[in-house]
């Protein structure tokens, strides 16, 4: 098949969208398709990239890019490809371009819905009795974004029953994204390079890490993380808070580090390539988060398959992910947070086999698998085009 896929994000930005579309295409690919990504302009990825189109973008404070035109003749590129599906993988502009071109095609539409854009109006208004307004406003944008599609994919069941009380009608098939295990596994980790990571991030041999990795932002929720270190690591001096990534909220909790003294067991790591992620994983003894804006939570799976348990707080997003004393556990509020932290950590071999078990239960979300179950829906929508 010629797949078109639209999405305001790709790489080289890291982020769940992002990850979520490279991963697809890459395993659809292997199974002898071809995908043709729409996507919006970068000012760090070379002139030229294989299948990839970039219509003019601006950058937007803390959202990333978004497309504000096309110039007529991606349509007719479009035209030209011969698609025989289009997938869009946002309600913005790319996502717009991908209706118009299914529209003006006759072409069957899939779209995925992977943000809750309820929980990112602060970027936009800052007084919240504007934000409270806003809030309807994007549930609206994301039924009348789906209702338009022939086919709807929610990565979880809590993304699905939201699309529902929003009031999308269209058929909503419930598709987990694969990650690729490879990547993450602890055996794939060079141990020198590991333990020159340590060194360069001031981490000790006997140190436990916690570690979150992701974009830091409000919507994340990281400073109730922090607030419990502020009670929880002066008890203990061997363990280290780990945060890997960027985001609009990093300022704030640097200062918030700062006004709790937890600077010496609180690293700020940065944003790192793509790349190198799977060492960051490696770091950590456990994967801690507060989110409660995710639709899949990929990095919670990625730990995972890094053999590391998770301790999230509880949402409806890891149901089927994160199983309490199987791989890890959920938590609901700071003192239940404390205790966990002190069972697993409390327990070296408890801990080591939470990280077995954490290995073994992400191998039901394979790059493959999520691909092969895409394809299906490619297929289905098709043939009933046809």
């Amino acid at each position: 098949m010629r797949i078109g896929m639209f999405t305001d994000t790709y790489r080289p930005q890291i982020n769940g969208v992002a990850t979520s579309v490279l991963i697809l295409k890459q395993n659809l690919e292997m199974a002898g398709h071809t995908v043709h990504i729409f996507t919006t302009t970068d000012p760090t990825v070379p002139d030229k990239e294989k299948d990839v189109y970039r219509v003019p973008s601006i950058p937007l404070p803390s959202l990333g890019r978004i497309g504000f035109f096309y110039p007529p003749l991606v349509l007719k590129l479009i035209k030209k490809m011969q698609l025989d599906v289009i997938h869009v993988h946002t309600e913005f502009p790319m996502g717009i371009l991908g209706y118009r071109a299914a529209k003006k095609l006759n072409l069957p539409l899939v779209h995925t819905m992977h943000t809750l854009y309820e929980d990112y109006t602060h970027y936009i208004f800052k007084f919240t009795s504007l934000e409270k307004k806003a809030k309807p406003l994007a549930r609206k944008l994301c039924a009348i974004s789906c209702n338009r599609a022939d086919q709807v994919i929610a990565p979880t069941g809590k993304t699905r029953d939201l699309l529902i009380s929003y009031g999308v009608h269209r058929d909503i098939s419930m598709i987990p994204t694969g990650i690729n295990l490879d990547q993450f596994s602890p055996t794939k980790i060079n141990p020198q390079k590991l333990a020159k990571l340590r060194t360069e991030l001031g981490i000790a041999p006997n140190d436990k890490i916690l570690v979150n990795i992701g974009r830091i932002s409000k919507e994340k929720n990281l400073s109730e993380i922090l607030e419990t270190m502020r009670v929880y690591l002066p008890r203990h001096k061997d363990v280290k808070l780990l945060l890997v990534g960027d985001g609009p909220a990093k300022q704030d909790l640097e200062i918030m580090t700062k006004t709790f003294g937890l600077q010496e067991q609180v690293i700020f790591a940065g944003p790192q390539p793509w790349e190198q992620i799977g060492s960051y994983y490696s770091l950590g003894h456990i994967f801690v988060g507060a989110s409660q804006s995710e639709t899949q939570g990929l990095t919670y799976i990625e730990a995972l398959a890094s053999g590391l348990p998770v301790v999230a707080k509880a949402d409806p997003c890891l149901e089927g992910v994160v199983k309490d004393g199987v791989n890890g556990y959920t938590f609901h509020d700071r003192k239940q947070f404390i205790q966990i932290l002190d069972i697993v950590l409390g327990d070296q071999q408890y801990h080591t086999r939470l990280s077995k078990q954490a290995l073994q239960s992400c191998a039901a979300f394979t790059a493959a698998n999520f691909a092969q179950s895409i394809e299906e829906i490619y297929r289905t929508r098709t043939k009933k085009a046809n």
